[in-house]
């Protein structure tokens, strides 16, 4: 069923793929504007992905890092929601093919498109890894974690053999940057405090956590001062990190990694996590084919300064998915690009604007949280770590959060947490057949 009409006494269309930061904010700054706006996206919620380690870990639900597309946007009667996944695209035609979750197809007309598709987890050439590693782009791969953590700790309870009870208290982390470092440190944290006393047969102190990188340093983006104090505070965890390694072999019992020399080694650890790379979503290869745009390595398609595709100023590509000018792949990309692009088009459909205004970003700083009371920040010049890093990496993560509803409740589980060394979010749920027969590995 195609949705495309002749244009005939009609407003312009904006289609915007994807319901992340940069959808988001376009979508709200086109609000208001003489068209009309579909939004697409797989699911049906904005997830704040910078909090999705601790919906992974227990301290935060799906729901606090999370609010509906449709009550996001409730507001702008202008803008529509869809949910699909975008399939194909005919820049001939202005079409955008969409999948519905039953695999039945639609087509939407557009004069105007913006691609705000992401990125998820890379295996370098191993999407076999998946099944034993997980990465962390969704709240699926959340809930898939955490069923995975607090499974782990449950199956050694009930093991008798001590090295096979070491398996299943050894987590893997590959992976140093922001998400690996946080996911370490939040595994630990729940080893030492949440559940230190829970159990009988096993004592959760003895949790290994090993973090695996190719890079000699942990948080590099973050600057040499700050990634050594990192390195301090991983030491003091009793975190194991591994530099100059990469992972070359994962299985349901361990990992293997390659160092640099070629010398192999292998760990054995029933619990390994993804957060090594990442790669574009397959839209972005339909949209380079579509445009003749040339993807990097990483499938990210190369994009003018007003964030448009060379050769289609009717298409943008925002948040990770571009590649200019070394913009890195954060949450405040995608929302400024977001607002760039929502008021790029806005100004041409007034016919205010002849030559679109380039894009230019503005660093609001990289955080990561590692252990209670310790976080690392960084702001231009500015950097912060330990307590004063921690206050302020949570006074920025609360700010950004979507509704008064999640930063109330946000707030209140870190709260709760720090007063009780509690974390309510722990069900371990049994949904996917396939886990259900593999139940913690």
């Amino acid at each position: 069923m195609a949705e495309v009409d002749d244009g005939a006494g009609r407003r312009p269309r904006v289609v915007i793929v994807g319901g992340g930061f940069g959808g988001v904010y376009a979508a709200r700054r086109l609000a208001g504007a003489d068209v009309d706006v579909t939004l697409i996206d797989r699911g049906t919620s904005n997830v704040f992905q910078p909090l999705l380690y601790q919906c992974a870990t227990g301290l935060l639900s799906e729901g606090q890092i999370s609010i509906p597309l449709r009550t996001l946007l409730r507001r702008h009667r202008s803008v529509r929601v869809v949910a699909g996944e975008a399939h194909g695209l005919d820049v001939a035609s202005r079409v955008v093919t969409v999948k519905r979750p039953d695999s039945s197809t639609f087509e939407l007309g557009y004069d105007y498109l913006i691609v705000a598709a992401g990125m998820r987890s890379a295996y370098f050439g191993h999407p076999e890894f998946a099944r034993f590693a997980p990465g962390l782009k969704t709240l699926d791969d959340a809930l898939s974690i955490r069923r995975r953590l607090f499974g782990a700790f449950e199956m050694a309870e009930t093991i008798p053999d001590r090295e096979q009870r070491r398996e299943w208290l050894t987590f893997a982390v590959t992976g140093a940057g922001p998400t690996g470092v946080e996911l370490a440190g939040q595994i630990r944290e729940v080893a030492t405090r949440t559940i230190a006393r829970e159990f009988r047969s096993i004592d959760p102190a003895e949790t290994r956590v090993l973090l695996f990188d190719g890079a000699d340093a942990v948080l590099g983006s973050f600057g040499p001062s700050l990634s050594a104090k990192a390195q301090k505070t991983l030491a003091g965890l009793n975190i194991e990190t591994r530099l100059g390694v990469f992972v070359t072999d994962v299985d349901a019992t361990g990992l293997v990694t390659t160092a640099k020399d070629g010398t192999k080694t292998r760990y054995p650890a029933r619990t390994v996590l993804w957060t090594a790379g990442v790669e574009a979503s397959p839209f972005l290869a339909a949209v380079a084919k579509a445009t003749a745009a040339t993807q990097d390595r990483q499938g990210r398609i190369p994009v003018e300064a007003d964030l448009s595709v060379p050769g289609h100023p009717d298409i943008w590509v925002i948040g990770d998915a571009a590649s200019r000018d070394g913009l890195p792949g954060v949450a405040e990309v995608a929302m400024q690009g977001g607002l760039h692009v929502g008021g790029v088009i806005r100004r041409r459909v007034a016919n205010q604007e002849a030559e679109p205004a380039p894009f230019h970003y503005r660093d609001l700083g990289s955080a990561a949280y590692i252990y209670r009371g310790h976080a690392v920040l960084k702001l231009g010049r500015l950097e912060l770590s330990g307590f004063l890093g921690w206050v302020s990496w949570g006074a920025i993560h609360i700010a950004f959060l979507a509704g008064v509803r999640n930063r109330f409740a946000t707030l209140a589980s870190w709260l709760f947490a720090l007063g009780f060394n509690r974390r309510a979010q722990r069900a371990i749920t049994y949904g996917d057949p396939a886990a259900a027969a593999q139940p913690y590995s």
